[in-house]
């Protein structure tokens, strides 16, 4: 699939060297087609690994696709340099009078925070409303999964004794639910986080589906029964690398941390990992693009939220 993103974002360059296709506004305009617009609340320290990651996930089919890249304006970002904040990034003021075929809010450092102690708590809990009317589905990753269980189902997160941190087996729920359309029955998958959200409660709303879990990281993707909301409660769009730098950040802070679980070859740190997730992920957002974006979007985007 073309994404449609600005010509100077640094994600653009290790795209293309991925053979992924991404286009700038002077290709996208060539081609007699919408895009679907989609708008990623980045709340992730590190920015631009997260756009990457992101963007390599949305290019999995042949929709095109255009990106906003949105950042609360309640809180400045400390580990991004503030000029790739400045050129690539808005807030939501800027575009709250828009509507959206898609949204992906992402996870953030905050989990061991209580929801309303967070800075910028205030204001997201704005934009999930606003995304009820303004936007065709939501995507939410890890703590925005658990943050938007919260706000809009009163679903709680409770504490671990230990951070869930690694790759795990899950498994399918619900058989031949669109969303999983394409999984095998049983796969794998990345968690980082401290706290986590109970089977018996996502079960218990009679608004929700739990479809897919695991036996010793819990819940991992719950949806709302009309497909607007989606809550994954880890990190399908990681990198192989990616849980290896937060292990070494974490062991270089002198903060109590394990070692990531079925992720390192013989669980030893010294051997590279590699990806056993990719497939999966890319199948995830595939799927949630076109069976709850792309199918049922209105052509006219701004009569998105009239039903």
């Amino acid at each position: 699939m073309p994404i449609k993103i600005d010509r100077n974002l640094p994600a653009k360059q290790i795209l293309e060297q991925e053979n992924i296709f991404v286009m700038d506004e002077d290709r996208a305009v060539s081609q007699d087609i919408r895009p679907l617009k989609i708008a990623i609340l980045n709340l992730m320290p590190l920015k631009q690994q997260t756009e990457t990651q992101l963007l390599r996930m949305l290019s999995n089919t042949p929709l095109q696709v255009e990106v906003t890249l949105l950042t609360p304006k309640s809180y400045k970002a400390k580990n991004t340099p503030e000029e790739h904040m400045s050129s690539f990034y808005t807030t939501f003021d800027s575009v709250k009078d828009h509507k959206y075929d898609g949204f992906i809010i992402t996870g953030a450092p905050v989990e061991n925070m209580a929801f309303e102690d967070v800075i910028y708590w205030k204001e997201l809990t704005e934009i999930m409303d606003w995304t009820r009317k303004h936007v065709t589905s939501t995507f939410h990753i890890c703590w925005g999964a658990q943050a938007g269980l919260y706000h809009h189902y009163g679903i709680r997160k409770v504490p671990l004794d230990r951070k869930m941190f690694g790759v795990f087996k899950h498994h399918v729920v619900v058989e031949h639910h669109n969303l999983l359309r394409g999984f095998d029955h049983e796969f794998m998958a990345p968690h980082s986080r401290h706290t986590t959200v109970l089977a018996e409660d996502i079960i218990a709303h009679p608004e929700l589906e739990l479809l897919s879990v695991s036996p010793e990281a819990g819940v991992y993707i719950a949806m709302s029964k009309d497909g607007k909301q989606v809550f994954v409660t880890g990190h399908s769009e990681y990198d192989p690398l990616t849980l290896y730098q937060e292990y070494m950040r974490d062991k270089e802070k002198g903060l109590p941390i394990d070692i990531p679980k079925n992720y390192f070859p013989q669980n030893d740190p010294s051997l590279t990992p590699e990806s056993t997730w990719k497939s999966h992920a890319h199948l995830l957002y595939a799927n949630w693009l076109n069976y709850y974006v792309y199918q049922v979007t209105p052509y006219l985007i701004d009569t998105v939220g009239d039903d």
